[in-house]
């Protein structure tokens, strides 16, 4: 089904009815941020993905089409029963759980991580809390040498938590599952512990990924998250070799090869369809400001804050944001701008999950400013905005865009009014998205590194009263500010942000031909 294109609608006159409407008189640094719906969609060759600039992508999908033999069929019953067996997924997210939360942690040696043990306990509890109908039971940090033994804990540890589990089962809770908080447990990792727990064990890998599946709405999400399950099953049955509870027949290993080579296919043609949308915002010459962080640091929050859109409803959870979608605001100049939000980063979960996020993650990468969002109320906030620099670093080195300039980032100390009685970071923008305090600063900031990044400059221009040159400016530049002229009654002066290669045009249709 060839696709097409449906076109943009002019933003111009919206920001002037909108500008017209408004009764709050600017302030000399936020100016007046009027917040606009973007109509963008277009169509593809794949069964229901829109691409849009709205907070929310469309659910469900269309009505089957030329090439549905190479669309995947997310709802494949046998697939489900073989994520179930390798990850425990369960395709009804309202079944209950009650969960018994090891966080094990190297106490010492080259492998220990920088993260406090708590810390990384209370990001555990944080992801079983985000799915509904799951409670945590028990949790405890358990300090080991290695996180590589075949058998993960010792004899006597494991004894050790086998009375834990007794205990809890005798006092009335019902355990159903483990929770071990590790990035990937091996297949004889897993197959131990189940067979001493009598449980099924999950890691942080399968959690995330049933946190994925509830917050995954569009078309585009669903197939993200179903490509970031592929790679873990195939793990699974590696590591097993051939004996255990997870063997496939030859029948089960060919419709996974089919389906990830189908998921491959049009996640390919996702991330064609975005390049088109940024080529698109590109002729449009629509600033682009990517809002990046940890998850749960903020991001919608703060971009709700920036752009004053009523619409957007930010959420207290981990990975609330799966799709990288666009919000217009309106900077002090008047200077319209698109903000990204995008997918949160975590720690400790492997680089493979992250990667299947590469086609939407790509709009960041190619921003012309970025915003890193730090939660700086978060007691392990150092090792988040570690985490999320080294993995920014990763994204720009794979998407490219880090070989001739570095990146044009502003770091943002984001939910200041939650901070105790402490310093805060000097080299931060400090702001509340809950109670606006900092966000002035913030927008000129935002306008002064969008000015320099992409070529732009405050001018006043005289032109005459009434001609084709205000028309013209209106169009091609943001007006700031119209006035009389003082020495000429037949002029009047224009301020305006414009871009050098609009300045060349302008000079070149009005001011050099009339010489």
């Amino acid at each position: 089904m060839a696709s097409s294109l449906t076109r943009l609608r002019c933003w111009r006159p919206m920001v002037q009815r909108a500008l017209t409407v408004c009764r709050r008189p600017p302030s000399p640094v936020l100016g007046t941020v009027v917040s606009l719906r973007c109509k963008y969609t277009e169509s593809s060759k794949y069964k229901g993905f829109k691409g849009k600039f709205q907070a929310k992508a469309a659910e469900g999908s269309e009505e089957d089409g030329e090439g549905s033999s190479q669309e995947v069929d997310l709802d494949d019953a046998e697939y489900d029963a073989v994520a179930n067996s390798a990850m425990h997924v369960q395709k009804r997210l309202q079944n209950e759980q009650h969960v018994f939360i090891i966080q094990p942690y190297v106490k010492w040696g080259p492998k220990k991580v920088a993260s406090d043990p708590e810390h990384q306990l209370q990001e555990a509890e944080a992801l079983v809390r985000s799915l509904p109908r799951w409670t945590i039971e028990h949790s405890l940090k358990v300090p080991l040498e290695s996180l590589e033994k075949r058998q993960l804990f010792g004899t006597g540890k494991l004894g050790e938590l086998k009375s834990t589990l007794r205990n809890l089962q005798s006092a009335g809770k019902s355990v159903t599952c483990v929770f071990i908080s590790k990035g990937t447990l091996t297949f004889s990792q897993k197959q131990l512990l189940e067979q001493h727990f009598k449980l099924p064990v999950m890691d942080r890998y399968s959690v995330v990924i049933q946190i994925l599946r509830l917050h995954a709405i569009s078309t585009e999400a669903k197939l993200q998250v179903a490509m970031a399950e592929i790679p873990y099953i195939w793990s699974q049955l590696k590591d097993q070799d051939g004996k255990g509870r997870v063997f496939l027949s030859e029948s089960q290993k060919q419709m996974l090869r089919l389906r990830e080579r189908k998921l491959k296919t049009q996640l390919t043609a996702i991330r064609s369809h975005r390049e088109l949308l940024r080529n698109k915002r590109k002729q449009k010459a629509y600033p682009i400001v990517a809002v990046v962080g940890y998850t749960n640091a903020g991001k919608t929050s703060l971009i709700k804050a920036l752009t004053e859109e009523e619409s957007l409803q930010p959420k207290n959870q981990l990975f609330a944001t799966l799709d990288v979608t666009a919000h217009a605001g309106l900077l002090p100049s008047k200077l319209e701008v698109l903000f990204m939000d995008t997918v949160g980063f975590m720690a400790d979960i492997p680089t493979g999950l992250i990667e299947c996020f590469v086609a939407t993650l790509e709009d960041a990468m190619f921003a012309d400013l970025i915003i890193h969002v730090q939660d700086i109320s978060h007691p392990n906030h150092a090792e988040q905005k570690n985490h999320v620099e080294s993995t920014l670093a990763a994204l720009l080195k794979s998407t490219g865009t880090n070989n001739e300039n570095p990146p044009n980032i502003i770091n943002v100390g984001n939910k200041v009014d939650l901070l105790p009685n402490s310093t805060p970071p000097s080299n931060l923008h400090l702001v509340s998205s809950k109670t606006l305090a900092g966000v002035n600063d913030l927008l000129a900031k935002i306008e002064q590194n969008i000015l320099e990044s992409t070529g732009r400059q405050r001018i006043i221009i005289r032109v005459p009263m009434g001609g084709a040159e205000v028309a013209w400016l209106y169009k091609n530049a943001a007006v700031t500010e119209t006035g009389a002229d003082p020495d000429d009654s037949q002029r009047m002066l224009v301020s305006a942000v414009i871009t050098d290669a609009k300045l060349a045009q302008f000079r070149h249709q009005f001011v050099n031909r009339k010489r």
